[in-house]
């Protein structure tokens, strides 16, 4: 079996690896959309949907699809930042929540990766519904990097 090495690849691009990202899974299913990115960041997009509330009184989106949001906004800031995809294990992620999201309103993920080591990548970012300046939450992480294919040496 030829295995593609990720140098031999054209540099990652955001948008176009959430379409194909989006197919499939639990990003598809929760219907992320990309948003913007810059030289070291990704913005990502959960549409609000009545079926991801929190409380069925309260037309805020749930807790959990946020958290998913702001997990693949991290790896995808981690891909673009690195120019390549490579995997990544999620070490540490934690979102402090400072207040619900207005109701019915998407919510944003915009996750910045502002280190890269031999074995690890640290991300931080928010979530907000519009108003960057007033977060939903705050998020800060830890994600193993993996750049050589284990599977390489046998």
């Amino acid at each position: 079996m030829v295995r593609t090495m990720a140098k031999d690849l054209p540099p990652f691009d955001p948008k176009q690896a959430l379409q194909f990202f989006c197919q499939h899974g639990h990003s598809g299913w929760l219907g992320l959309q990309y948003s913007d990115h810059g030289e070291d960041w990704v913005e990502l997009e959960l549409p609000w949907r009545e079926d991801l509330l929190g409380e069925e009184d309260r037309h805020v989106l749930a807790s959990g699809p946020i958290v998913s949001l702001l997990d693949m906004a991290s790896g995808m800031s981690i891909w673009h930042t690195k120019k390549v995809f490579t995997p990544i294990a999620t070490l540490d992620l934690r979102v402090d929540y400072q207040r619900p999201a207005k109701e019915r309103s998407s919510v944003l993920g915009r996750v910045e990766c502002y280190r890269i080591t031999r074995s690890a990548a640290f991300v931080r970012g928010i979530a907000h519904d519009g108003n960057r300046s007033d977060p939903v939450a705050t998020m800060a992480g830890v994600f193993m990097t993996i750049d050589k294919d284990p599977r390489s040496d046998r």
